[in-house]
C-alpha cells in the first residue's frame, strides 16, 4: 500500500509520464497517424485524471504544506506558484473540452 509521503513521488511520475503521452501524440498527429495520436491523448487524460485523484488525496490528507527556504530560492518557488496555480485550475476544463471535440470529430475547433 502507498503512503502519504510517497504520493509527491507517484504525482511527478504521473505528470511526466502525461507529459510524454502528449509529446508523442502531437508527433503522431504530424505524421498523419490519428489513431495513435487518439490512443496517446486518451491515455494522457486518464495518466492526469490518476494525477489529480492522488494529488487531492495526498492534500486531503498532508494538509497545506509550507515552503520553508529563505532567498532567492523562496522568490523562485512564488514567482512560480503565481503562474503555477491559476493555469492548474484552467486546464481541466480546457482538456475536457478539447478532448470531447476530437471525439465528435470537431476537428477544427479541437486545433484551435
Amino acid at each position: 500500500m502507498i503512503e502519504v509521503h510517497q504520493l509527491p513521488a507517484l504525482n511527478a511520475a504521473l505528470n511526466s509520464v502525461a507529459a510524454g503521452l502528449l509529446v508523442v501524440g502531437h508527433a503522431f498527429v504530424r505524421r498523419g497517424r490519428i489513431d495513435r495520436h487518439r490512443l496517446c491523448m486518451g491515455a494522457a487524460l486518464v495518466v492526469s485524471a490518476l494525477f489529480l485523484a492522488s494529488y487531492v488525496v495526498y492534500h486531503f490528507q498532508a494538509g497545506s504544506v509550507r515552503f520553508t527556504a529563505q532567498g532567492w530560492p523562496r522568490a523562485v518557488y512564488y514567482a512560480i506558484l503565481v503562474t503555477h496555480v491559476p493555469l492548474a485550475a484552467a486546464i481541466l476544463p480546457l482538456a475536457l473540452v478539447t478532448a470531447t471535440r476530437g471525439l465528435r470529430n470537431r476537428i477544427a475547433a479541437h486545433v484551435r
